[in-house]
């Protein structure tokens, strides 16, 4: 079924004191999007942009998210760390923790929690990891949405607990068979008008090509793009400007999932 209105979100404040990456600013991107996942401090981000970005988010009305991630500043969290589900859970509740004090500290509460990189990953796959995070969301957030992919341990874990959940669609990243995004560290300079008109299809009927060059359906409520990805600003404006289009309205999630 067709789309009439999409939530955009972004991950952002993924920086660490003078180190930088992407091309694009954080600050012209908010403006542009109506979620943002705002990095915690273990894969990137540190106390003073965390606060600088969720400012920003609150200026332009726009949903705040913690994006946790495994504790590999180095490895931007793109790296597997071994841990138990418990150790990695207690991770992600001190990152979300201190996300959760700048957004108070600024008037505004936390829209939503998603894992970032190779924690959102294995989360999707793990039932243990997804179950004991999902129960934390429960005692402390419970009105705040999870956001994950389609058909993923985390999605099932969080409806069977009554947690409100938010299926993303990746804009700037690839499809396997499975429904699950191909993972990869470097994807390059991605084609800002093929994006567009992907995101366009995903919208309208609900499918998008795996790289194998099979279609399959891929339910959604969210589009994600990544602030990293080499031009992000490019990205943004032509998916808003073809969801436009389209007819399409971007609203955040509290109009979108009742």
């Amino acid at each position: 079924m067709a789309l009439e209105v999409v939530d955009i979100n972004c991950d952002m404040g993924e920086a660490f004191g003078r180190w930088r990456v992407g091309d694009t600013d954080d600050d012209v991107l908010m403006g542009l999007i109506s979620s943002a996942n705002i990095a915690t401090g273990f894969h990137a981000g540190d106390p003073n942009l965390m606060d600088h970005t969720v400012r920003t988010a609150v200026q332009h009305g726009v949903g705040i998210g913690a994006h946790p991630g495994y504790d590999d500043l180095q490895g931007f969290g793109r790296r597997k760390i071994n841990g138990t589900a418990r150790e990695l859970v207690n991770d992600m509740v001190y990152q979300v923790g201190a996300l959760r004090e700048f957004a108070r500290r600024h008037g505004a509460s936390l829209q939503h929690v998603k894992p970032h990189g190779a924690l959102y990953m294995e989360m999707a796959v793990n039932p243990e990891l997804a179950q004991i995070f999902v129960q934390y969301m429960r005692t402390v957030s419970p009105n705040a949405y999870v956001l994950c992919m389609a058909g993923s341990a985390t999605e099932r874990a969080a409806i069977e607990a009554g947690q409100p959940v938010v299926r993303e669609f990746y804009a700037d990243r690839d499809y396997d068979e499975s429904g699950s995004i191909v993972f990869t560290r470097d994807v390059g300079r991605p084609d800002a008008a093929a994006i567009a008109r992907k995101v366009v299809r995903a919208c309208t009927h609900g499918t998008v090509t795996t790289v194998t060059g099979k279609d399959i359906d891929i339910p959604f409520e969210s589009i994600c793009f990544h602030s990293d990805t080499l031009g992000a600003l490019d990205i943004v404006r032509q998916m808003r400007e073809a969801l436009v289009a389209e007819g399409i309205r971007i609203a955040p999630l509290s109009e979108i999932i009742k």
